[in-house]
C-alpha cells in the first residue's frame, strides 16, 4: 500500500513510541521515529575492490588464508635460536622477503634476515642489526634480548576462518587493503542510494538569472548537493518548483522514482495550505514541530517507495536538520550497521551563551585550543537565515533540551563539522 510499511500506516508506527508528540517532538524521538519506519535497502551488486571505496559491504569477509601466511621478521637483523643467544653465532645464510632460507638453523648458528622474510626453521627470535657486533661471518649478541622479539606470527593479523568484516560496514581504504590482503578481488556491496531533491517557493531564483524585487537566489540546492555528495549517493536535482499544486505534484511523482526525496520550504504552519492535501493524495506524510532551534518545522513520510524529508526553507535550518536527522536516516536506509553517529565532544564555553530550556539548540561555533584546553565560541548571530554562521563555523555547539543559559567556563557538547560527512 502506498505510504505504508507493509500494511501498517507510518502514523501508527510512530504513535506507538513512548513520548511521541508531533506538536512538540524531541530531537531524539524524531530520530527514533524515522528509524522505526525505515528498513534498509536490499539490492546489491558485486564490484572489483578498487571500485568499492565508500560503498556499504553486504557480505561477511572470512579469511581463507592466514595473514601473515608464515612466521616472519618484523625487523632487519639476525634470526637466532634464543636458547644459545648468549654465545658467538656463525652466520650461515640469508633470508629475504619472498626468498626464504632453505635450510635449518642449528646450535651456534644464525641467519641474516630482512623485514618480512620467513623465519628460518629452528629460529624463534630476531636480533636487530644495530645492536650486534660482527666479526667476519660471526656475530656477538649483547645481553638483554627477549625470546620471540621482533617476530610476527602466522595469522597474527587475520586468521583462517575468523570473520573480520561484517555486512553493513563502510568500505574505507583500510578495509579495501584488508580485503586485498586475503586475495579477494571482488566484493558484494549495497547499490548506491538514489536521492532526489528540489526547493519550493515563488521567491526563489536559480543562479544565472537576474533577481527581481522580492526574489532571492536558491542556495539550499547547493548545500544539499554538497552534503549528499559527501555521502556517496546518486543525486537528482529537480531544481526550483513553484508554489503550484500541479507543478509540485509533477515534481513529487518524478522524485518518487528515487529511494528518498528531500524538499526545502513549504512545511511551516500556514505556508501553501494545499501541500498537506497534495502529500496525502500521493502517500502518507507526517508534519512535525520539533523542539529544536533552528529547524522546528519538518515533514516526514513516504510517497510510493520513496521516503520524504520535508525540511524548512531557511538555509541554516536546512543544513542543521539534514545533519541531525536526514543524514542518519539515509545511512540507515543505505544499509550501514557500523557506528556512523556524529560523535559528541566536550569543550569549555569561551563566552556566555544565550539559551532557554525546552528545546535542543545547535549553535554554530568555532572550536579552538587555548593553551592546553579546548574551548568553543559562537560565530555570532545565530539566525536560521544567516548562512555565514555555517561558513565561519567548524562545529555545532549542542545545547541539550533542558539546559538554560550557559556561562563562560562551563562545559558544553560540540559536534565537529568535518565529522559530518
Amino acid at each position: 500500500m502506498t505510504g505504508k510499511i507493509g500494511t501498517v500506516p507510518i502514523s501508527q508506527v510512530v504513535s506507538c513510541l513512548d513520548g511521541y508528540d508531533p506538536d512538540a517532538l524531541h530531537v531524539d524521538k524524531a530520530r527514533e521515529a524515522m528509524r522505526a519506519c525505515i528498513a534498509p535497502l536490499s539490492e546489491t551488486e558485486t564490484l572489483p575492490i578498487r571500485d568499492a571505496l565508500g560503498r556499504v559491504l553486504m557480505q561477511e569477509i572470512v579469511p581463507a588464508i592466514n595473514v601473515p601466511a608464515h612466521d616472519n621478521s618484523a625487523m632487519d637483523g639476525y634470526a637466532v635460536r634464543f636458547a644459545d643467544i648468549e654465545s658467538s653465532l656463525t652466520e650461515i645464510g640469508s633470508a629475504l622477503a619472498g626468498k626464504p632460507f632453505a635450510g635449518s638453523v642449528g646450535l651456534g648458528q644464525c641467519v641474516r634476515i630482512m623485514t618480512g622474510a620467513v623465519m628460518p626453521a629452528g629460529t624463534d627470535t630476531v636480533v636487530i642489526q644495530e645492536v650486534v657486533k660482527r666479526e667476519g661471518n660471526r656475530i656477538v649478541v649483547p645481553p638483554g634480548q627477549k625470546r620471540s622479539q621482533h617476530v610476527r606470527y602466522a595469522g597474527e593479523d587475520l586468521k583462517i576462518g575468523v570473520p573480520v568484516l561484517a555486512p553493513g560496514k563502510l568500505l574505507r581504504p583500510a578495509e579495501l587493503g584488508l580485503i586485498a590482503s586475503l586475495g579477494i578481488g571482488e566484493v558484494r556491496v549495497m547499490r548506491r542510494l538514489r536521492v532526489a531533491f528540489f526547493s519550493t517557493g515563488d521567491e526563489l531564483v536559480s543562479i544565472g538569472k537576474e533577481l527581481k524585487a522580492g526574489e532571492v537566489y536558491d542556495s539550499n540546492r547547493y548545500t544539499l548537493h554538497g552534503m549528499l555528495a559527501r555521502l556517496g549517493v546518486e543525486i537528482t536535482d529537480l531544481g526550483v518548483v513553484r508554489d503550484d499544486p500541479a507543478a509540485l505534484e509533477a515534481a513529487l511523482r518524478r522524485a518518487a522514482q528515487a529511494d528518498a526525496i528531500i524538499t526545502t520550504g513549504g512545511v511551516s504552519v500556514g505556508e501553501a495550505d494545499f501541500i498537506r492535501a497534495l502529500l496525502a493524495k500521493l502517500g502518507e506524510v507526517l508534519f512535525w514541530k520539533i523542539a529544536m532551534r533552528p529547524g522546528r518545522p519538518m515533514a516526514f513520510g513516504r510517497i510510493g517507495n520513496a521516503w520524504l524529508f520535508g525540511l524548512p526553507g531557511n538555509p541554516v535550518a536546512v543544513m542543521v536538520t539534514f545533519y541531525q536527522f536526514v543524514r542518519d536516516a539515509l545511512l540507515h536506509l543505505a544499509g550501514r550497521t557500523d557506528d556512523y553517529a556524529i560523535p559528541l565532544l566536550r569543550a569549555k564555553a569561551a563566552d556566555n551563551i544565550r539559551k532557554v530550556p525546552g528545546r535542543t539548540e545547535y549553535q554554530r561555533g568555532v572550536l579552538f585550543k587555548d593553551g592546553t584546553e579546548w574551548k568553543v565560541r559562537t560565530t555570532g548571530q545565530q539566525g536560521s537565515g544567516v548562512l555565514r554562521s555555517m561558513a565561519e563555523a567548524n562545529c555545532f555547539i549542542v545545547l541539550e533540551h533542558e539546559r538554560g543559559a550557559v556561562k563562560a567556563g562551563e562545559q558544553v557538547q560540540v559536534q565537529l563539522m568535518e565529522a559530518v560527512a
